[in-house]
């Protein structure tokens, strides 16, 4: 679906590093998705403004000052928005994201997103996590903040289960990866998250499921949520997630490497079991496995 909205106010409190600078300067080392010459254009055509005024580029900040960027509106790409409700009750919500929708605004999304289409219908939806543009399945949501604040609290008690079709035939039959995850060089984005001895620990199980001729269908189960854990978790034991245009054998950056919400890999969030924070029941959803994926 391709989709024209009206644009929206970005609104950014500023904290102590703000202190002395000029506008122009934070935010071209505060938000590197755009070039100094393209903050200048914007402050230029006065969509940036200071508390309640207009910026120059020129003005000094202040710690505590609000910086809001007034985007105008733009043409979203095409993407499929039909989700499927999995589970309702009075205060969860677990929907079915199809492969190829943001989960969040972003990056050039602002209505053409999971979170925007499901508030259509369910307005008080609060996100519990998200899924990689590319990846699909299992995302859920909260319908109050005490929900919400409940869930957040006992979130690393959640079990989830992902299935994907790696490079190569694996030669385990199940096998625990514990490679840390930081940042890493990236030649577009100046950092990415990958393979990093000096990262956060992180901890996925994977299981193979079947061997294909010259790939391997596994289920792996995260039990730490680093930025695209499972990509950079089977990369690094040298079977990177089939068509991944970022990450190669050994969880670095392959040659020439795309943007990470980039597609071309089969990642699905298949299974997620928890304790409802209200009726203290144990909850178990499954989302529908892709036929690439099926075995």
């Amino acid at each position: 679906m391709t989709s024209e909205n009206s644009g929206y106010s970005f609104r950014h409190v500023l904290g102590s590093s703000a202190a002395g600078q000029t506008t122009l300067t934070y935010l071209v080392e505060n938000f590197g998705h755009s070039t100094q010459d393209q903050w200048l254009e914007r402050i230029q055509a006065q969509e940036i403004r200071v508390d309640a005024s207009i910026a120059t580029g020129h003005e000094r900040l202040k710690p505590g000052g609000i910086l809001i960027w007034d985007r105008p509106g733009w043409v979203e790409e095409d993407v499929p928005i039909d989700y499927q409700i999995l589970y309702r009750d009075e205060v969860l919500l677990a929907v079915h994201k199809p492969s190829g929708l943001p989960t969040l605004p972003g990056a050039g999304f602002f209505q053409n997103t999971l979170l925007t289409q499901v508030q259509l219908a369910h307005p008080t939806a609060i996100p519990l996590h998200r899924l990689g543009r590319a990846t699909s399945g299992i995302v859920l949501f909260a319908y109050d903040r005490k929900t919400s604040a409940a869930m957040s609290k006992r979130w690393g008690a959640v079990q989830k289960e992902y299935r994907t079709l790696v490079e190569g035939i694996a030669n385990f039959e199940s096998i625990c990866i514990r490679t840390p995850i930081g940042l890493i060089p990236h030649p577009r984005l100046g950092e990415i998250f990958g393979a990093s001895w000096a990262g956060k620990a992180s901890r996925s199980v994977v299981r193979v499921l079947q061997r294909k001729a010259s790939a391997t269908v596994c289920s792996v189960q995260i039990m730490t949520g680093r930025p695209h854990q499972i990509r950079i978790h089977l990369a690094s034991i040298g079977h990177p997630l089939l068509g991944d245009p970022v990450y190669g054998s050994g969880g670095g950056i392959v040659h020439d490497p795309g943007l990470p919400g980039d597609a071309g890999y089969n990642l699905h969030a298949h299974r997620i079991a928890f304790q409802h924070p209200t009726f203290g029941l144990p909850i178990s959803i499954e989302a529908p496995v892709p036929e690439c994926l099926r075995i």
